[in-house]
C-alpha cells in the first residue's frame, strides 16, 4: 500500500506519518508539507490512501484531492483538519473518512481499516483487451468508443506487439498495408495518436501508452488482456485460444498461425502423456 501524508505543521504531520508507519509498517509513506509537492508525487506514482490537512497555504486539501481523484479514480481520501465545517465539501469529493485532529490517534486506524476502496481493488484492472475472437477494448466493464475505428486498430496493433515500441511506419503499414501516400497518411495517424490520447485522458487511463518520439507501447502491467495471460499461464490460464484471434483484422495472421502452433504444441504434449 503506497499512503501520502501531507499537511503544512510539520508536529501534526509527524504525528500523522508516525501512525501510519506504526499501523501499516510495510507500507510506503511518503509525508510532505507542501500540497504542490505533495501532487507532484501522485503524478509519478500511483498512491492508493492520501491524508490530507484541509487548510494549506499553496492549495487547500480540498483542491488537492480533486486532483488526486483526476490522477486516481480509486484512491482513498481522508482529511485530517482542527475545523469540522468541511464535511460536506468532502462528501461531495466522495472522500474514505473526516479526521478531527484531536482524534488522530484513535482514528487513523480504524479509518485504515474501513478504506471506502479496499486495496484488493489493486487486483483488478480497469482495462481489458479482447484479442480472442474479435477485437475489442473494454474499459470498467464497458467498450471504449473512439472518434474513429481505427484509433481502436492502433490499441490492437499495440496489444499484438506485446508491449514493444511501436513506430508510426510499422503502425501505418499495418492499418493501410502500404495504400495509398504515406505522408498522408502519416498525418492522419497524427489525428488517431491525438484521438486515442483524449479518449484515454477522459476516461483517466494515464500511464496506458508508452510515448516516446516516432513510436508508442502499450504498459502490459496496467491492462488485463487474455491474450497475455495464456500466453502466460497457458492451459491454467482462465482463456483459453480456440482459434480466433483479431478476427476484424487481417495484418495480424503470422502472429495467428504462431498462436495455432503453440496451441497445437500443447495439446500434441497432452497426447503424448
Amino acid at each position: 500500500m503506497t499512503i501520502l501524508a501531507v499537511d503544512d505543521d510539520s508536529a501534526s504531520l509527524k504525528t500523522v506519518t508516525g501512525l501510519i508507519k506504526k499501523i501499516k509498517p510495510d507500507s510506503v509513506c511518503y509525508s510532505f508539507d507542501s500540497a504542490l509537492s505533495a501532487l507532484a508525487k501522485a503524478r509519478e506514482e500511483e498512491i492508493d490512501v492520501a491524508f490530507l490537512d484541509v487548510n494549506m497555504p499553496e492549495l487547500s486539501g480540498i483542491d488537492l484531492g480533486k486532483y488526486l481523484v483526476e490522477l486516481n479514480p480509486f484512491i482513498n481520501i481522508i482529511y485530517l483538519t482542527e475545523h469540522k465545517e468541511y464535511a460536506f465539501e468532502a462528501m461531495q469529493l466522495h472522500a474514505s473518512g473526516y479526521i478531527y485532529k484531536p482524534e488522530a490517534k484513535d482514528r487513523v486506524k480504524k479509518e485504515l481499516e474501513s478504506l471506502r476502496y479496499p486495496e484488493i481493488r489493486k487486483k483488478y484492472k480497469r482495462v481489458f483487451a479482447q484479442t480472442f475472437g474479435n477485437f475489442e477494448l473494454f474499459v470498467d466493464g464497458e467498450p471504449v468508443i473512439f472518434k474513429y475505428n481505427r484509433t481502436k486498430e492502433i490499441v490492437a496493433v499495440l496489444i499484438n506487439n506485446r508491449g514493444a515500441q511501436t513506430s508510426n511506419g510499422e503502425l501505418i503499414a499495418s492499418l493501410w498495408e502500404d495504400d495509398g501516400d504515406p505522408e498522408k497518411k502519416l498525418s492522419y495517424l497524427c489525428n488517431l495518436r491525438q484521438d486515442l490520447q483524449n479518449t484515454f485522458k477522459k476516461l483517466k487511463l494515464d500511464g496506458i501508452i508508452i510515448k516516446q518520439r516516432g513510436s508508442m507501447a502499450i504498459a502490459k502491467d496496467k491492462i488485463e488482456c487474455d491474450l497475455f495471460d495464456w500466453l502466460e499461464k497457458k492451459k491454467e490460464s482462465k482463456y483459453q485460444y480456440l482459434g480466433d484471434y483479431m478476427n476484424q483484422y487481417s495484418w495480424p495472421e503470422f502472429f495467428h498461425a504462431e498462436l495455432d502452433d503453440i496451441s497445437y504444441a500443447l495439446y500434441e504434449d497432452e497426447d503424448n502423456m
